[in-house]
C-alpha cells in the first residue's frame, strides 16, 4: 500500500484514478456526513452545484430527504440544514437522504468519485478509515483534503496524517515506505505535534477562525475530537455515500 496526501482536490494529478480514494473536510462536510450515516441516515448525496441539488432531491418525497446546503461557512438560505454535524440528531436523519452541498467537501468528494472505493473521512471515524485500508489493503490511495476554495488547510492535512499515523502504527512500516509523496511525511509529523490539542489547532486555522466568527465553537470542538464514530461512508453509486460495516 502507498498513501499519497494531496491537500486540495485541484492538486491532485489529472490523469490518474487511484484503487482506493479518500476525501476529507473536517471543518465540516465530512464529519457530517459520517455523523449522518452514523445516526441512521439512509445515504448522503453529495452536490457542487445547488440548483442541481434542487433538482434531483425534488424526485424524493419529502419526508424522505433533507437538504443541507453551506456556503462561506454560513446555511444556504431555504435549506432545512447548513453543515453543521450536530444539527444531524437521529431524531431528524433517521431513515432519511441528505442532499448536501458545502463550499469545498462535496468538490473534493466529486473529484475522486471515478476511483472504485471511495470513502469520505474525517477525524471522528479515523478507526473505521484505518481498519477498512488495513483489511483491504488496495495498492494506491489517495488521502484529498478539501481545503479552503483552493489553498490548503491546517485541519484536512491533520486528518490525512492521523490515518498516515494510525496505519504506520498497526503496520510497523516505517512511514517512507508507506509515503507516495512527501506531503505524508509532513501531515504526519503535523499530526504528530498536534495530536493531543486538535481543539487548539482548529483555533488557529483560517477556517477556524472563520467557524468561530460565525459562532460555531461547538463544532469546532465535535469535529477534532478522534475515532468516536463507528462508521465507514463509501461511495456506492456515483455521488452518493452509504453506511458500511466495518469488515464486510
Amino acid at each position: 500500500m502507498k498513501l499519497f496526501v494531496y491537500h486540495t482536490p485541484e492538486s491532485t494529478p489529472n490523469d490518474q484514478v487511484p484503487e482506493c480514494a479518500i476525501a476529507v473536510d473536517v471543518l465540516r462536510a465530512t464529519s457530517t456526513i459520517a455523523t449522518v450515516l452514523a445516526a441512521g441516515g439512509e445515504a448522503v448525496q453529495v452536490f457542487s452545484d445547488l440548483d442541481q441539488l434542487i433538482e434531483v432531491s425534488e424526485t424524493w418525497p419529502s419526508e424522505k430527504r433533507l437538504r443541507a446546503g453551506e456556503r462561506g461557512g454560513a446555511k444556504v438560505a431555504g435549506f432545512e440544514l447548513g453543515n453543521s454535524p450536530l444539527d444531524c440528531t437521529p431524531e431528524l436523519v433517521q431513515g432519511r437522504r441528505l442532499f448536501i452541498s458545502t463550499t469545498n467537501g462535496t468538490r473534493a468528494l466529486q473529484r475522486v468519485q471515478d476511483s472504485p472505493n471511495v470513502l469520505a473521512a474525517a477525524l471522528i471515524n479515523r478507526a473505521a478509515i484505518v481498519q477498512y485500508l488495513l483489511d483491504k489493503q488496495p495498492e494506491i490511495v489517495w488521502i484529498v483534503g478539501s481545503g479552503w476554495e483552493g489553498s490548503f488547510s491546517l485541519e484536512d492535512t491533520v486528518c490525512a496524517g492521523a490515518i498516515a499515523h494510525s496505519i504506520v502504527q498497526h503496520t510497523q512500516l516505517p512511514p517512507e515506505k508507506l509515503a507516495g509523496n512527501d506531503e505524508v511525511i509532513s501531515a504526519i509529523a503535523l499530526y504528530s505535534q498536534w495530536q493531543n490539542n486538535l481543539l487548539e489547532l482548529f483555533h488557529q486555522a483560517s477556517h477556524g477562525q472563520r467557524l468561530l466568527r460565525l459562532d460555531c465553537q461547538a463544532d469546532l470542538k465535535y469535529c477534532s475530537q478522534t475515532d468516536i464514530l463507528d462508521v465507514l461512508p463509501i461511495q456506492r453509486e456515483m455521488g452518493v455515500l452509504k453506511s458500511q460495516k466495518i469488515n464486510s
